[in-house]
């Protein structure tokens, strides 16, 4: 398995220096790498040094996601902001996802906004051991045999919630994500569909060949969402 999926962590303690002017370069560059998961949705990554919002970690910058109001589009930025979460572990940089954060300037990002994540120097361990991971067994999220799904159930997600079922067989994982419950309202269906997203990105990592579908026969599965598969 990727080495920096085993061992990264969300950082919420940061030193507020901001990083210096190479290392934001670097940042840039890795930004206009990314690999959208769907190619035809617009989307928008800036880098700010402010942001507000409930329960916001302080931090010396922040990325802004923005995106066209499309189907897809969180799942989209889900996969695209793990890259650059993945990357910035693999960097000794700390970052964690901000559902709630949003920049001071509404200009800030030239789409809707979507969601935010901090980065900066840690000032807490940046890595931590595989034992030290709070996740669900795979059996509780995954049927099937597929050596990805480990990769899957590592990824991040909102209140560790890990609201994703994944279907392996002949090559393929199905993915299906609970349908939300609609008493815990819009944001957090939303923030369901950006962890998808970051899930996907990992079983990326573990691809040698990575295709995403969706297949029109897929099948269904009680209480869930088919959001697509992984050939």
């Amino acid at each position: 398995m990727n080495d920096i999926i085993r061992k990264r962590k969300s950082i919420r303690k940061f030193d507020l220096a901001a990083l210096d002017d190479q290392v934001l370069e670097k940042v840039r560059a890795e930004i206009e790498a990314v690999k959208p998961l769907y190619p035809d949705i617009r989307f928008s990554i800036q880098i700010v040094n402010k942001a507000k919002g409930m329960s916001a970690v302080k931090a010396p910058h922040y990325l802004i996601f923005g995106s066209e109001e499309k189907a897809g589009a969180y799942e989209n930025i889900g996969f695209i902001g793990q890259q650059l979460d993945l990357f910035f572990s693999g960097s000794g940089i700390g970052s964690c996802w901000q559902g709630m954060a949003k920049p001071e300037d509404r200009a800030a990002s030239a789409l809707p906004h979507v969601i935010a994540m901090a980065f900066g120097n840690p000032a807490e361990p940046l890595h931590r051991d595989i034992s030290e991971f709070k996740r669900k067994p795979l059996p509780d999220i995954s049927e099937g045999d597929d050596e990805r799904l480990e990769a899957a159930r590592l990824a991040p997600s909102a209140v560790n919630a890990q609201n994703w079922f994944f279907s392996a067989a002949e090559g393929k994982i199905r993915c299906y994500r609970k349908k939300p419950n609609p008493l815990l309202g819009f944001v957090f269906n939303n923030m369901g569909r950006i962890d998808m997203g970051i899930a996907l990105c990992h079983i990326e990592k573990e691809s040698g060949d990575f295709h995403f579908i969706k297949e029109p026969d897929a099948p269904a599965r009680k209480g869930h969402v088919y959001i697509g598969t992984v050939g």
